[in-house]
């Protein structure tokens, strides 16, 4: 009996042994499919490479192309170039024009007793006319605005334009050059009344705007005779040239 008890046992560890050596393999029973189930279950849940749009992790491809950012690269050129065109309209035109009325504005000025000389000459024609002569003496261009404010001795009334003398643009005179009125002192048939002798002229410039204040006056010297005048004392306006000073 003691020799088969024995035997079994010797059995029974062997299959033991064995069983050992078949879980050493990975193939035994302590292995119960734990590791190669899960290894395979994480392989089918794996994405396919480069075509996960919603997480991008895609390896191994090129990923898709991105037009929404090629799209979002053209619009910011186009903005790009707009802009450049408007600034360059905008820069061009509003620089030009500013630059033009700052030369403008820093190189005429009005002509008045200050910066030009005015003498007074009568002359024989047309009769009874005299000739008012403004030379710019000055380092800038000056504007001879609309007509001379003459006024005799000590006189209480201004001598009206001949509106019909009245120029396309405003006279404007470079340094050294002159601008001209005709007086008309007198009526040739002797129409006028209250005609005296002055012996003194007194020769007011206007600004920008009808009868405003354009300056200094000037006192042209008269003959030593003096200039007679009547009611019908009247004046052109400011002329770039002599002859149409005279013309009337």
């Amino acid at each position: 009996m003691r020799i088969r008890r024995t035997s079994h046992l010797l059995a029974l560890t062997a299959l033991a042994a064995l069983a050992l050596t078949a879980c050493k393999d990975g193939t035994g029973v302590n292995d119960e499919g734990a590791s190669h189930p899960a290894s395979s279950t994480a392989t089918a849940a794996q994405p396919t490479p480069g075509t996960d749009k919603s997480t991008g992790t895609g390896t191994g491809t090129t990923p898709p192309k991105d037009t929404t950012g090629s799209t979002g690269s053209t619009g910011s050129s186009s903005k790009t170039d707009g802009k450049t065109g408007g600034d360059t309209g905008a820069g061009s035109g509003g620089k030009t024009g500013g630059k033009a009325d700052d030369t403008a504005s820093d190189t005429r000025v009005l002509c008045n007793g200050s910066n030009t000389k005015v003498t007074a000459q009568p002359v024989a024609r047309p009769l009874n006319h005299m000739l008012l002569t403004v030379t710019n003496t000055g380092s800038r261009t000056c504007d001879l605005t609309y007509n001379p404010v003459v006024r005799f001795d000590e006189m209480q009334w201004v001598p009206q334009a001949a509106e019909e003398t009245q120029p396309q643009a405003v006279t404007t005179l470079a340094p050294g050059e002159s601008g001209y009125a005709g007086v008309l002192l007198s009526a040739a048939d002797g129409s006028g009344d209250g005609g005296q002798t002055a012996k003194k002229l007194t020769v007011a410039f206007q600004g920008y705007t009808p009868n405003s204040d354009g300056g200094a006056s000037a006192t042209p010297s008269l003959p030593a005779k003096g200039v007679y005048y009547d009611s019908s004392l009247a004046v052109t306006y400011w002329q770039q040239d002599v002859d149409d000073a005279l013309s009337w």
